[in-house]
């Protein structure tokens, strides 16, 4: 099998397996199974949020606001909860959360689908507007008390042990949600007509309509399953750290966006990869994590992640426009 060294999923597998090497050279306690258990466990939210922008992008759109609706959607769910003072087991926590999400993502679809405004514009919006109603009239105190259903959650653990230098490992079952969520959208993606639809609209809406598709209701769908997701990592994030603060999760887009963009998803729409996203996911929370352990200061990251998205972005352009000039 020929390896295509252009794609982006190769290049980032290889700054990934660069990245690995240069940890364990400056500290070689970081190729072992507490490491990478937390890795895995940093994995969680982050590739969660990634698959849902992933659907965006390749629908053509831009979406900034999951984090906001995240948010809002955890913070109110475990509040409502917590005032009720009502006995719900962890599914019917999530579930409601869910809900809560994908109801503010329909509020994105509505002005996207709706009246046709541009998709950037509406979640640079809906951020701000759902951050400033729950941070005004929901809430804005930290929850450390959290409904008895997360705590059993988080107790939920599939593997632990401890290695032979006495170092405690884990994983929780909440990674089987980041499978579950990779599997069922890289079903949808690559073997629905609705998956070929996404992709068709994101190629050109234009094009789209004229062959028939309901680019509209496409949209629906898109936003109101990013929603869903976003809801879904927000309770999931709480659930794990046992607190409910909303000034959580809002700040994470540029991470977010940039691994799905390492992972190959133009921006221009009609593109992307369910791998090249993981791996994406899998460099963004390796440099996240690993900075700190090549003595670099964390307040480096944001510069990392902004280089990484212009070569992410610039590469394939660059590849692009050689490949029309030897067209030419």
């Amino acid at each position: 099998m020929k390896i295509d060294w252009t794609r982006n999923e190769t290049l980032v597998f290889l700054v990934v397996v660069a990245f690995c090497v240069l940890t364990t050279a400056v500290d070689p306690a970081f190729l072992s199974l507490p490491t990478l258990f937390d890795l895995l466990r940093n994995s969680i939210v982050t590739g969660i949020f990634a698959i849902g922008v992933l659907l965006v992008l390749i629908s053509g759109g831009i979406d900034v606001s999951f984090t906001a609706i995240a948010a809002f959607a955890m913070y109110t769910t475990t509040l409502t909860l917590v005032k009720l003072g009502i006995d719900v087991p962890w599914y019917g926590i999530f579930a409601l959360s869910i809900l809560i999400g994908t109801g503010l993502g329909l509020v994105n679809a509505v002005f996207i689908a709706g009246f046709r405004l541009p998709t950037l514009i509406v979640t640079l919006g809906t951020l701000s507007a759902f951050r400033g109603f729950l941070l005004t009239f929901v809430g804005s105190q930290l929850i450390s008390n959290v409904p008895a259903g997360m705590r059993d959650f988080s107790r939920l653990t599939m593997l632990r042990g401890t290695t032979s230098e006495g170092y405690f490992y884990s994983l929780p079952w909440a990674f089987v949600a980041l499978v579950l969520v990779v599997a069922g959208t890289w079903f949808l993606l690559n073997k629905t007509l609705l998956g070929r639809k996404i992709f068709a609209i994101g190629g050109s809406s234009d094009s789209a309509r004229r062959i028939g598709i309901g680019v509209r209701g496409v949209q629906v769908f898109v936003y109101a399953y990013v929603g869903a997701l976003s809801g879904l990592a927000g309770i999931i994030h709480a659930s794990l750290a046992r607190v409910a603060n909303p000034f959580d999760l809002v700040g994470l887009e540029l991470s977010v966006i940039a691994a799905v963009v390492l992972g190959g998803a133009r921006l221009t729409g009609g593109y992307g990869t369910i791998t090249g996203t993981l791996l994406g996911v899998a460099l963004i929370v390796l440099v996240s994590n690993s900075l700190i352990l090549l003595g670099i200061p964390s307040t480096w990251q944001s510069v990392v992640i902004g280089a990484l998205i212009l070569l992410g972005t610039g590469l394939p352009a660059y590849q692009a426009k050689r490949a029309a000039l030897r067209a030419g």
